[in-house]
């Protein structure tokens, strides 16, 4: 088969905190910007079915392509990475590989701390980006909407996310095990992004801490969280050093592409506590030089949750088995799309048999009994094609190969065995 008739396949290629370290993933970041621009090109290379997603904990771009190099070729060229890096700390995961994947993304199988739900808006986000952008397809479409009803069984029904681990809780964590008196204790957040938020609401309810002040750069959106959350204090942007001198806790969550906290916001010889909660780290590394500062920063925090994490593991059989009917029903969906026009081909193809064979053994044979020929190699027939169907769906089989060696043997033309529609 010559390569412009090879059919593209599904691809998810990126990495994640499984093999890339915090710094690393901070190069292969991708700014929202630069992924509408990486979606537009995508479009213009005439490839189907793209998404990106870009978070703290990974980086990745899911689409139909030839070959996965056409997608990591535009994940080097929208972030800050290279491409030896990226084949160091990478996954590449095709086509039923890739569909897992997805599953195991939403449900929070694949969180750096499991059973975290963040992900999920975030997927959401992505796609509906994509959509925006007319990146998408029906294929993707149809999955992306599986993958998010099985994380919401998941979520309803299982105790994996029982406990709830998220970045912000393990933040409020960290502080409740080192901090002593941390109810008292002047803590202010800097950066009111998801992640800033969600751990100013944790501080509220699990630690009846009420003195928490909040700067953000962009002054009305502090505002509008007071609103609704009057017992925080909301300070301008430009006042950021002289709040710094006065509290105890530092939480930054700026989620900027460069450090936002350098030493000269700091006061000599204070003692602080700083939890960077963004990616790339936002805060300088130098700071870590300064005796009197703890600094301590996403992949340290994930593991003050082991303890739920046992608890949690025990819950993935139940994830894994609402996982596979929801996998099922997208595999029956790809079957109606690609099987039944191939099995409906091959149908047709020996039914044309049968007539011609029973048309020359009734010319031949005389008193040949049409009626019980048609009912027997109607039943061998139906037997066939079943078999055929059963075939296509066994998780070894190659289904292009398979529907191309019976269309050149029944001579079936024109059968399409794309899936990128």
């Amino acid at each position: 088969m010559d390569q412009k008739d090879t059919p593209t396949k599904f691809y998810n290629v990126g990495l994640s905190y499984k093999k890339a370290d915090v710094k690393v993933r901070g190069a292969f970041s991708i700014t929202k910007e630069n992924q509408k621009l990486l979606l537009n090109e995508a479009k213009a290379r005439g490839l189907k079915g793209v998404f990106v997603l870009s978070t703290c904990n990974r980086t990745e771009i899911t689409g139909f392509a030839n070959h996965p190099f056409e997608l990591i070729s535009l994940l080097i060229k929208y972030s800050n990475g290279n491409v030896e890096d990226f084949s160091k700390v990478s996954n590449v995961y095709s086509n039923k590989d890739a569909v897992r994947h997805l599953f195991n993304i939403s449900t929070g199988l694949d969180s750096q701390i499991l059973g975290d739900y963040e992900i999920v808006g975030q997927l959401k986000e992505a796609f509906k980006l994509a959509k925006k952008l007319g990146t998408t397809n029906a294929y993707l479409e149809r999955l992306m909407n599986l993958v998010l009803q099985a994380s919401k069984e998941v979520k309803n029904t299982t105790k994996l996310s029982s406990g709830t681990t998220s970045v912000a809780y393990a933040a409020i964590q960290y502080i409740v095990d080192h901090v002593p008196e941390y109810a008292g204790k002047k803590i202010l957040i800097f950066g009111m992004g998801e992640i800033g938020k969600n751990t100013c609401k944790n501080i509220l309810e699990y630690t009846q801490n009420k003195n928490v002040t909040f700067i953000n750069r962009t002054f009305q959106k502090a505002l509008d969280f007071k609103q609704m959350h009057p017992e925080v204090t909301v300070v301008e942007y430009d006042k950021l050093t002289e709040v710094i001198s006065n509290v105890d806790i530092l939480i930054v969550s700026t989620g900027s592409s460069v450090p936002t906290i350098h030493k000269e916001h700091l006061t000599k010889g204070k003692k602080l506590l700083i939890l960077d909660l963004s990616m790339p780290e936002n805060v300088d590394a130098s700071i870590k030089e300064l005796k009197d500062i703890t600094l301590v920063n996403l992949d340290e925090l994930s593991k003050i949750t082991d303890k739920t994490i046992e608890m949690r593991k025990s819950e993935i059989p139940a994830a894994e088995k609402i996982i596979q009917k929801y996998k099922d029903e997208f595999n029956d969906w790809i079957s109606h799309r690609k099987y039944v026009p191939a099995v409906n081909a091959l149908k047709e193809s020996l039914l044309a048999i049968q007539n011609d064979e029973i048309n020359f053994q009734s010319k031949k044979i005389k008193d040949f009994n049409v009626e019980h020929a048609e009912i027997i190699t109607t039943r061998l027939i139906h037997k066939i094609t079943t078999q055929f169907v059963k075939h296509l769906k066994d998780e070894e089989t190659s289904v292009d190969q398979s529907i191309n060696v019976i269309s050149k043997m029944f001579n079936i033309k024109e059968l399409s065995l794309n899936e990128n529609d």
